[in-house]
This record gives structure tokens, sequence and C-alpha cells, in this order.
């Protein structure tokens, strides 16, 4: 009778045990998937930080000029004020006063209007140019705002052969899209601008990375002008060589990010100067 217990009870154990070794399954899978999802997370938590980032950068320039405005109209407040207690001071200086405090107000709103436009303006811009673009040609191209200007990052092996600058066949269609957006665009100028890693080139027709760079951008330029009809008045071609690295060259990885070409896409000088420089016309009645 006792032998009869202990087996049942053994038999109980062994039974309990196994069951607890699934549910041990079951809890590992579901923690290893729970890790998945925090990774992603994570993954979609730094770029939305790099988003911020790069808002916060765009603003930062019109906030000092609105910070500027704002302490000039309080010392023009202030003035005022003096004014007002002063029995001494007429009407005509106290209403010149006024005036300018307005003038001073419709230029900062003047300042955020431009601003709230430049920000649509690019992010149209932005988004015209990514939805064109396939997924494939987006691992190749890199699109940015940042302080207001555009930056497009073409990779050097999707655009030229090793070591040469003559454009490939596959850059044409990228090219064609880039293209029809900065036509779009007519009020903006167009900076082409090379960059190399610091690995020296042996070439008998370059002499060094400043050249390479320096002529890929300029092959950049005349496809764009011949080939897709872009205004060759509009865009500039220069090359940093080796000196504006966005990565380490110590690795190939870092070395691959570095040998690229730009295409900056900027507001003409002169109306970037209008905007800054200009307040608006107070049109009286």
């Amino acid at each position: 009778m006792r032998t009869a217990s202990v087996f049942v009870l053994a038999l109980g154990l062994c039974t309990t045990g196994c069951v607890s070794q699934k549910k041990y399954k079951e809890l590992q899978g579901r923690y290893s998937n729970s890790q998945s999802k925090v990774s992603e997370l994570t993954a979609k938590n730094q770029e939305c930080q790099s988003d911020l980032s790069s808002a916060r950068s765009r603003v930062s320039s019109l906030e000092e000029q609105l910070a500027s405005e704002r302490s000039s109209l309080a010392s023009l407040q202030s003035a005022l004020d003096k004014c007002l207690t002063s029995a001494g001071q007429g009407n005509v200086n106290i209403s010149k006063l006024v005036d300018e405090i307005n003038a001073s107000n419709k230029y900062i709103q003047h300042l955020v209007n431009l601003k709230n436009k430049s920000d649509s303006l690019n992010m149209v811009l932005t988004n015209n140019l990514t939805r064109s673009l396939s997924r494939e040609e987006l691992q190749d191209v890199d699109v940015q705002v940042l302080k207001g200007v555009v930056y497009i990052s073409l990779a050097d092996n999707m655009l030229y052969k090793s070591g040469d600058y003559q454009i490939s066949e596959r850059a044409g269609e990228i090219l064609n899209k880039i293209a029809k957006i900065i036509k779009d665009y007519k009020d903006y100028d167009v900076l082409i601008e090379g960059n190399t890693d610091n690995v020296p080139i042996s070439r008998p027709n370059i002499r060094n990375n400043w050249d390479l760079s320096t002529l890929r951008a300029s092959s950049v330029v005349q496809a764009l002008q011949n080939d897709y009809g872009v205004d060759p008045k509009r865009m500039t071609a220069g090359g940093r060589g080796e000196y504006n690295p966005v990565a380490s060259n110590e690795s190939e990885a870092g070395r691959m990010k570095n040998r690229r070409t730009q295409i900056i896409i900027t507001p003409k000088l002169d109306q970037f100067m209008d905007l800054i420089e200009k307040a608006p016309e107070d049109k009286k009645s």
C-alpha cells in the first residue's frame, strides 16, 4: 500500500515538471518577442530624436532674430513710458515712438511668417523628392533639411565608378527625378559639392582628391544642365576633397559615407538678404 502511494506521488511530480517546462518555453518565446519589440521601439525613438534635433536647428536662427527684435521692442516701450511720465514731452514724440513700436511688432510678425513659409516650402520640396524615389533608390540617397537648407546626399557608388568622375547609367533615373524637383523650385540656387575619403587617388589625369571631388561635382552639374534641362545660372560646382568628412576614415564603412556628392538647395542670396534686412512697409491710410 505504501509502495503504491510513493509511485503515484512520483508520477505526479513528473507530470508537474513537464507542465512547468512547457510554460517555461512559452514564457521564453514571449520574452524574446518582447525584446524584439523593445529594440524596434528604441530605434524609432532614436529616429524621432534625430528629427527633433533637426527641427530645433531650423528654428534657432530665427529665434535669435526674434529675441533681438523683442529686446528692441522692450527698449522702445521703456522709452515710451518715460515720455508718458514727463510733462514736457509733446504728443509728436509720443506718436513717433508708438509708430516705431508698431513697426517693430509688424517686423516680428513678418519674420515669423517668413519662417513658416520657408519651413513649409522646404518640407514640401523634401516630401516631393522622397515620394518620387523608390525604396532601393532611397538606400543611396539621404535627404535632410537643416536651418532652411535642403541637403540631398548621393553615394558615390551610385553615381560613378570607383576612382572615376564620369556619371554612370545607373544614376540617370535618380538625377532626372532630382532635376524635376529643382526645376519646380525656380527661386532656389543649387550647389553641387563633391566629397571624398582620405585614400590618395592614383590616376595620371587626376592629381589628388581635391581634383576628384571637383570633377565629380562638375560632372553632376553638366548632367543636370545638358541631359535634364536645369538652368546652369542657378548651379555652382565645388569640391571639398577629403576635408569635410561625416564619418571616420578608419573603417571602410566610414570611408563609404565620406565618398558622396551633395546637392544643396537654398533660397537665392539676394532674396535671403531681403528676408533678413527688409521690414514690411508701413502703409498708412
